[in-house]
């Protein structure tokens, strides 16, 4: 009887293992992955609550890890936490390293204490940390040797997105961003200033209704603001904040339906989001890609970048705004590439600190009204 249980037993052990490919978009259940932790993979990606597929930021890394995995012929995989917190995070990364993970990346903010642990639980580890740094329950910053954080300049991305929209011929511009962090309000810091920036060259006057949810939620709520600013003639909101977004783009759908003509339209954040609704133009994109792809290289060629924060901009390709699949009417890729190279060359000089989180009173602005509305 004992001899037979153990047959059936490993029967089952190996249908679970066959059943459950890496490639899968869904998440793995907990005991699907500890069954797989019996094979190797040195590259992992441990996501959010988000899925590989969100259009967002576990995409773009997955891309980048992927990219760099399959074309140097890497092992890799994904590992999704089956619930949010510090202790989540870190036992999913954990259990990348049982999975044979000698690095490791982890994509966004909520990653910085659990990073910070693991650093410290895992010397012999690598970690990529994206758009935050390391830090403990009391914000007490530290970069390990073994960690490389990457910020990004999204103020660069931010004014590149608005630079275009107004060169497109948009004067009634919105943004609708989710939490006041950082990262917000650097790109909304940049959007507001490249508004300026074409409204100057072209001696046009623009205006901007301007917003911040306080989450990262799509709300009936924020999609009922964004519906009354396009009524009130606003032409482009820059969505920017995760699902927000998507309350913007439900909104200016909706307008452009009631219309019958395309008069509400949309920016994305982080990456391209032209799949997600035809109402996007442009999308004010971090290069999360490129960053892994390049941050993973210089693992296996002996430059890892740890203990210090590299921050991605335009002098690496690092962010950008949207050209592939654009809907602009005037604005062109030449155009596109003419104030890029602008950008590169220091050009324009952005502001971009965060301490104030209201364009209005953080900016001088010459041909450019912001409206914040709390």
């Amino acid at each position: 009887m004992k001899k037979l249980l153990s047959v059936l037993l490993c029967m089952s052990m190996l249908f679970t293992l066959v059943a459950c490919g890496s490639s899968s978009t869904s998440a793995p259940s907990a005991e699907t992955q500890a069954a797989e932790a019996t094979e190797s993979f040195e590259l992992a990606l441990v996501t959010d609550l988000g899925t590989i597929d969100d259009k967002s930021f576990n995409q773009g890394a997955w891309e980048g890890l992927t990219n760099y995995a399959q074309q140097n012929g890497k092992t890799f995989k994904y590992y999704q936490p089956q619930e949010a917190g510090t202790n989540a995070y870190l036992e999913t990364i954990e259990l990348a390293i049982e999975g044979g993970a000698k690095l490791v990346v982890c994509p966004g903010y909520l990653f910085e204490e659990p990073v910070y642990l693991a650093q410290e639980q895992y010397p012999d580890i690598h970690f990529v940390l994206l758009d935050g740094e390391p830090h403990d329950a009391e914000y007490n910053y530290s970069t390990g040797a073994n960690t490389m954080p990457i910020l990004y300049q999204e103020d660069q991305a931010g004014f590149l997105a608005g630079y275009a929209a107004v060169k497109d011929g948009n004067t009634k511009l919105g943004f609708m961003g989710g939490m006041a962090v950082p990262a917000v309000i650097r790109f909304g810091l940049g959007y507001v200033q490249g508004i300026d920036a074409a409204a100057k060259e072209d001696g046009v006057d623009c205006e901007v209704v301007y917003n911040y949810t306080g989450q990262f939620a799509a709300t009936p709520e924020a999609q009922s603001m964004a519906a009354s600013w396009y009524n009130q003639g606003t032409q482009v909101v820059f969505g920017c904040g995760g699902a927000v977004g998507n309350s913007v783009m439900s909104a200016a759908e909706g307008k452009n339906q009631e219309e019958g003509a395309f008069v509400a339209k949309v920016i994305g954040v982080d990456v391209d989001q032209y799949s997600e609704s035809d109402t996007v133009i442009t999308s004010a994109m971090k290069m999360l890609a490129n960053s892994v792809y390049d941050a993973i290289s210089w693992y296996y060629d002996g430059t890892f970048k740890g203990g210090q924060t590299t921050t991605f901009n335009v002098q690496n390709d690092g962010v950008g705004a949207a050209m592939d699949h654009a809907k602009f009417d005037k604005f062109t890729k030449a155009d596109y590439d003419e104030v890029y190279k602008r950008l590169q060359n220091g050009e324009f000089s952005l502001f971009n600190d965060v301490a104030e989180s209201d364009p209005s009173k953080a900016l001088t602005l010459e041909n450019t009204k912001v409206t914040f509305i709390q």
